[in-house]
């Protein structure tokens, strides 16, 4: 089995970090095929930035698409997922997605915590648009973006188990701990929290096995053909 996991921004740390984890996770017989998004953000912090990931993960999909059996979309907030659902021959799942699903069936009400202040409303509306709008209690984010945690995750421990802590008292029974670049974070900072703690890399990676396990044939193309200018040939091809 081959997964194709996109890192939709430009950070190739975060990749190898991404990909590391969930080479250890996976089963064997899984391969884990990892690529980084060739243009935009270096990580992703803003609906401007989400907007160029959102092309940047199709332009991934059709370059490294072919003999893939499913696809993981290894940016929390999940940028071009419906697009790439709509052009991949092979289920996709986006970690965002899969995360808030899994939390949605372990607790009544769960949080999101996360870098950035500025997903806080974006995670919100996108809450919204999978249905779970009364299951979330809150989203919960640290001045800190995901690339600077990154870059010095030990130093963010406690901040994050403090907001998870403050979720788990504002009411969430679950808390995704969303975000490429704090995979692994959730089980270092589980014992500091009275609630689950969700990675959103191994919820993402774990979610995208079983679809790739359960499909029992090509996924129909849901769009028709567009006739597009300048864009990668591959994705050109992609589209037409």
């Amino acid at each position: 089995m081959r997964i194709l996991l996109i890192n939709p921004n430009t950070t190739p740390a975060v990749t190898d970090l991404v990909a590391a984890h969930a080479g250890a996770l996976a089963p064997p017989g899984v391969r884990i095929d990892a690529v980084t998004g060739r243009f935009g953000a270096r990580y992703i912090s803003s609906r401007a930035a989400a907007a160029v990931a959102g092309h940047a993960a199709l332009d991934a999909l059709a370059e490294h698409g072919a003999d893939q059996d499913a696809v993981c979309l290894a940016c929390f907030g999940d940028p071009g997922l419906l697009a790439l659902k709509e052009m991949s021959p092979v289920p996709v799942v986006g970690m965002a997605e899969a995360s808030c699903q899994a939390a949605a069936g372990l607790a009544d009400r769960f949080a999101i915590v996360t870098g950035g202040v500025l997903w806080g409303p974006m995670l919100t509306e996108f809450v919204a648009a999978l249905g779970l709008s009364d299951r979330l209690s809150g989203v919960h984010t640290v001045a800190p973006t995901g690339g600077e945690i990154a870059r010095d995750p030990d130093g963010a421990l406690d901040m994050l188990a403090r907001a998870c802590r403050d979720a788990a008292a504002a009411g969430a029974g679950a808390v995704v701990l969303g975000g490429a670049a704090l995979a692994g974070l959730a089980g270092r900072i589980a014992d500091r929290v009275p609630v689950p703690v969700l990675c959103s890399t191994g919820t993402a990676v774990e979610a995208t096995i079983r679809a790739a396990a359960a499909r029992s044939g090509p996924v129909a193309r849901r769009a028709p053909p567009v006739e597009a200018i300048g864009l990668s040939q591959a994705l050109t091809r992609a589209l037409g």
